[in-house]
């Protein structure tokens, strides 16, 4: 069950979603499993958060622009953004702790 917290961006509004705040971009696809596991976790971030992060997905198959540009070669990889600036990558499946820690570091 998907969040109504999660943001969809596309290549078109990529920019403009992350220069603000801070923003966790979770770049994935239909047919990748791993990325399918990880979207129960990015759900309960944007539950979790609500209102101190944005949390926003990137299907990369329909948005070919923005994913190399941040040298994105395999998903799901996670982007922390702080007010337009990248601060945290995170590549291939990772706990909800782990993330939530990386997080909390740049809250402040």
């Amino acid at each position: 069950m998907a969040s109504d917290k999660v943001k969809t961006v596309t290549d078109a509004d990529f920019g403009e979603s992350v220069k603000k705040g801070l923003v966790l971009v979770d770049f994935w696809a239909e047919w990748c499993a791993p990325c399918r596991r990880i979207a129960p976790v990015v759900d309960q971030l944007a539950e979790q958060y609500d209102g101190r992060l944005t949390v926003a997905k990137m299907n990369v198959d329909e948005n070919p622009a923005t994913p190399p540009s941040y040298m994105i070669r395999g998903i799901p990889t996670l982007l922390l953004f702080k007010d337009g600036d990248l601060k945290e990558t995170v590549v291939g499946l990772t706990d909800r702790d782990d993330l939530a820690r990386l997080i909390d570091r740049h809250l402040s």
